[in-house]
């Protein structure tokens, strides 16, 4: 079969949706994980191995442009879990959740209902800056998901808080809108974890730098959240 026979079979091949050739050793589709021989998110049991797992994980391109994985910051054991959205720029440079203007902000929020950061555990939709602090697309959401489900079904919090839209529509499922999403709790339940945990809906932090008018609605949203884990 001459050259220009060969190509023109695998052509052929190919449009009729032959990809692959049966072969003495099978195609090796998936990367093995560099984990300590972690090989699937399902096998991880602590905080610790999933940051490690995280940050060795390739699938996410935000990963790329990031120059740290954040997972998250405070007490494993923790009754009571925040999430965001993603790193902001002094995120991304120190690695941790929430210590830029949007952190102090919440430190204050925090305090104003009696919580303290190290009672409590903080982390993000996505544990990657993206590029110039953009929101995160669907595909990104979806990508990073599976990491903070991990998350809170090592940590097993009693209530989450959960901080902007983001947050909201992807740990809720929903599509509504933060203004008709907060004002009521909402239940979380996971394969893995069976237990529902209630959540609720406030503004992200950040925003409320931006405008500050809604700093009163959130401050509802507070004393709701506080009158449930005193």
């Amino acid at each position: 079969m001459t050259n220009i026979s060969i190509n023109s079979y695998i052509k052929f091949l190919k449009n009729i949706g032959i990809y692959s050739f049966l072969q003495d050793q099978p195609n090796n589709y998936f990367n093995k994980n560099k984990n300590k021989g972690l090989n699937t998110i399902e096998e991880i049991k602590s905080i610790k191995d999933l940051k490690s797992y995280i940050k060795n994980s390739e699938i996410c391109n935000l990963k790329k442009t990031a120059i740290n994985t954040v997972v998250g910051d405070g007490n494993e054991n923790a009754n009571i879990m925040l999430i965001g959205e993603a790193p902001g720029a002094e995120e991304d440079k120190n690695g941790k959740p929430f210590v830029g203007a949007a952190g102090i902000l919440l430190n204050r929020m925090l305090n104003a209902i009696d919580l303290k950061r190290e009672d409590i555990y903080i982390t993000n939709i996505i544990p990657w800056r993206p590029p110039n602090n953009r929101t995160p697309t669907n595909d990104e959401i979806l990508q990073c998901l599976p990491f903070v489900q991990k998350i809170i079904e090592i940590v097993k919090p009693n209530l989450i808080l959960l901080l902007g839209a983001t947050s909201a529509k992807a740990i809720l499922n929903s599509n509504l809108s933060i203004a008709k999403l907060r004002g009521e709790w909402h239940e979380y339940q996971s394969i893995n974890h069976k237990e529902k945990i209630n959540c609720l809906v406030t503004y992200h932090p950040a925003f409320l730098l931006r405008s500050p008018n809604y700093k009163k609605e959130s401050w509802k949203d507070l004393q709701e959240f506080q009158r449930n884990f005193q």
